[in-house]
């Protein structure tokens, strides 16, 4: 643990916690070990990171600062918080654009060796922020961190710029010592990640413990706070995870469900692009990768191996969902089993890679020519991403269509404390038509409750048939442009996946059943939301909440539950596409709520606009 704290502590609940610094600094690294440390002591963790949407960015500059927020608690931990229980900086710049989200009497930590004339420049500062009061509302600690970092690894043989590299994991230290927390397991972590780099560990460890011990020996920091462990945790197996390894997690355990080889093919994007990397370390689970030369390549390859009878998958973001939108067509229309993850980041065009928002529902619903309908997801939280992969497949195999999987920038990134599910406790994966003979078969020949066709691979004795994207005859899937076979083939496979919406669990609803204004979301807003929602609630308004996993089909208890209430609210990080989804069922004005800033809602304006909408201000 490292030294004992002899100046008392303050205990709180919660703490909401940022590094930042330039994108060479390693503060991705720094957040990840504090999360995994925070998890293991058995805490509630919520997570978020910030990068610049440049792959070059200036150092120094406000446009290539590099974040990790996260919030650890002892209770329900939704979101990565709002406000700043503390920050620490490298660099002036880091100071800038995270500044205003430090509460009054916050924790700032500089690293005042970064604060030289060049980078106040770079940030645009004309006088030392550090120099001219502006920051005496915050507990201020000016720590020279690049130097005693040098100091801490001088037994070692590596240049200044060598050592200097460590200076994040010294101010790791000092946020570990500040906030309690265990060095043992980053140590093993670092014996581990650099076991045949020695030297590079040792060198890390001396940064750690300095920090460490800087912290707890120095006059300068007068307490630390405890947070105690959470209640909740039930026995089990439990692991840090991020949206996308979640989301590569859930594909594997539904292909063993399903006794079905997986095959991803994926095309490199942000922020999708860890999905292939996890998925590509898995092949002893049966799991094969393919890295295509583009996004068409990449759907055309899994939908060829849909056709041979594996668990198919193609991950993206929105400019690559664009180019797959005509071979997932060809998925809708042969009705072949196929899952499509979008991890949805800013746009439109190129956009801004790595901020996130929620534009890209129209796009999942309607954006193909034709009637083309298939069934849509969305995640709501990082661990919630194994889950709805698991549902994609077992939808697409029992019901022999696409189905498209919305994440986002923020759940492929952020990280959950995950309980690993037992994996004989979860619902088997199967077709849902299997033929007792293949006498007198008909490639479209279809289950009369569920409308599903069989699933024939290539090889099946008896099983040949036609596919492809043109026109198929009804039952026999023979070629034709017949007028009226066009239509009812049309309709039914709209019928098919609107029936999927019988077998959906009810909705839950949380604060009030019946009241005055229900508040309806989707995908990672789901946090922010139930936060606000519920603790409007407790404090006795007539307030709902409901958030959609299926968005299309529809669950088919939404409209009797929207009936519950005079109002509606649907906020989006978007310009209204769920509302759009919704008029639908509606038939009524929906009180909307949007923003598209490539940043999370906070709940203090959430909370303003529901406050708002009950004729009260905040």
């Amino acid at each position: 643990m490292g030294p004992e704290n002899k100046k008392g502590s303050l205990k709180t609940d919660r703490v909401t916690i940022r590094f930042a610094g330039d994108s060479g600094d390693g503060i991705q690294l720094t957040g990840e070990r504090f999360t995994t440390t925070s998890a293991i002591m058995g805490q509630e963790v919520a997570t978020i990171t910030d990068f610049p949407a440049e792959i070059r960015a200036p150092a120094g500059s406000p446009g290539g600062v590099s974040g990790f927020q996260l919030t650890f608690g002892s209770t329900d931990v939704y979101t990565a918080g709002d406000s700043l229980d503390a920050l620490f900086v490298m660099n002036p710049a880091a100071l800038k654009v995270n500044l205003t989200r430090l509460k009054e009497h916050g924790v700032l930590v500089v690293n005042t060796d970064g604060f030289g004339q060049k980078n106040l420049e770079k940030a645009g500062y004309q006088v030392n922020p550090l120099d001219d009061g502006s920051l005496d509302r915050f507990k201020i600690y000016k720590v020279n961190i690049s130097t005693l970092t040098k100091n801490a690894v001088a037994e070692l043989s590596l240049s200044g710029k060598e050592a200097e590299r460590c200076k994040n994991f010294f101010a790791l230290g000092i946020s570990y010592w500040l906030y309690e927390r265990d060095l043992d397991s980053t140590i093993k972590w670092l014996d581990a990640k650099f076991a045949k780099k020695p030297e590079i560990a040792q060198a890390n460890k001396l940064a750690l413990r300095g920090g460490y011990n800087f912290a707890a020996a120095t006059e300068m920091f007068p307490t630390s706070y405890h947070v105690d462990s959470a209640q909740k945790w039930a026995p089990g197996v439990y692991r840090y995870v991020t949206g996308n390894k979640a989301m590569a997690l859930g594909l594997v355990a539904a292909a063993k469900k399903a006794d079905l080889p997986l095959y991803l093919a994926s095309y490199p994007i942000t922020p999708a692009t860890e999905i292939l990397q996890e998925l590509s370390s898995l092949k002893h689970f049966g799991v094969t990768t393919f890295q295509a030369e583009d996004e068409i390549a990449a759907i055309g390859a899994a939908i060829g191996a849909a056709f041979g009878g594996s668990l198919a998958a193609t991950s993206t973001s929105g400019p690559g969902f664009a180019l797959k939108s005509e071979a997932l067509n060809l998925a809708v229309i042969t009705e072949l089993p196929l899952i499509v993850i979008d991890v949805q980041r800013s746009g439109p065009s190129t956009g801004m890679p790595t901020k996130s928002e929620q534009s890209d529902l129209l796009q999942a619903l309607w954006g193909r020519n034709g009637e083309s309908p298939l069934v849509v997801l969305a995640a709501q939280s990082p661990a919630d991403c194994f889950d709805v992969a698991v549902e994609a497949c077992r939808i697409a195999v029992s019901h022999m269509t696409p189905v498209v999987i919305l994440s986002d920038s923020y759940l492929s990134s952020g990280s959950q404390v995950f309980k690993v599910p037992n994996y004989k406790e979860l619902a088997d994966i199967k077709p849902g038509l299997v033929l007792d003979t293949l006498e007198n078969f008909n490639a479209y020949q279809r289950d009369p409750e569920t409308l599903v066709r069989p699933w024939i691979v290539p090889g099946t004795t008896g099983g040949t048939h036609r596919i492809g994207g043109l026109e198929k005859q009804i039952v026999t899937g023979h070629v034709s442009f017949e007028a009226e076979n066009h239509h009812k083939m049309v309709s039914i496979r709209a019928e098919k996946v609107a029936r999927i919406a019988k077998e959906l669990p009810p909705l839950k609803v949380y604060g009030d059943k019946k009241g005055e204004l229900l508040v309806i979301g989707w995908g990672s807003t789901y946090g922010t939301l139930r936060r606000v929602v519920e603790g409007l609630h407790r404090r006795g308004f007539p307030v709902g909440f409901v958030h959609l996993r299926h968005l299309n089909p529809l669950p088919n208890d939404l409209k009797s539950i929207m009936d519950a209430y005079p109002k509606i609210l649907v906020p989006e990080n978007n310009l209204g596409q769920l509302a759009i989804r919704l008029g639908e069922i509606a038939e009524r004005p929906l009180e909307k709520y949007n923003r598209v800033t490539g940043t999370p809602f906070r709940e203090d304006e959430i909370e303003k606009k529901i406050l708002e909408l009950f004729g009260r201000s905040l």
